[in-house]
């Protein structure tokens, strides 16, 4: 099983949880396609008409940022954590 973690501003869009569990692992992909399934608005917010992730969002598996460690293709092994984060931005 794997966890995900998920912040204040993406918590609507998963019936206000900050945890969810899902089944898969293998890639980050894997992981995404699962929680698409149970959560399609919440995966609408994380990746593009495309597949990709939004350029806006963050994803760390264990803490790496997946941008730097193979992107959807990232290796997710069984009790890993998957942490989402909108990009904040000021001006």
């Amino acid at each position: 099983m794997v966890t995900v973690l998920l912040p204040g501003p993406l918590r609507g869009e998963a019936g206000g949880a900050s945890r969810l569990t899902v089944d898969a692992c293998g890639t980050l992909r894997a992981v995404l396609d699962e929680l698409a399934t149970a959560h399609p608005r919440l995966a609408r917010r994380i990746r593009d008409e495309r597949g990709e992730l939004r350029r806006y969002v963050n994803v760390y598996v264990d803490g790496e940022d997946c941008r730097h460690s193979g992107g959807l293709a990232t290796p997710v092994g069984e009790g890993a954590q998957v942490q989402v984060l909108p990009s904040v931005a000021g001006g």
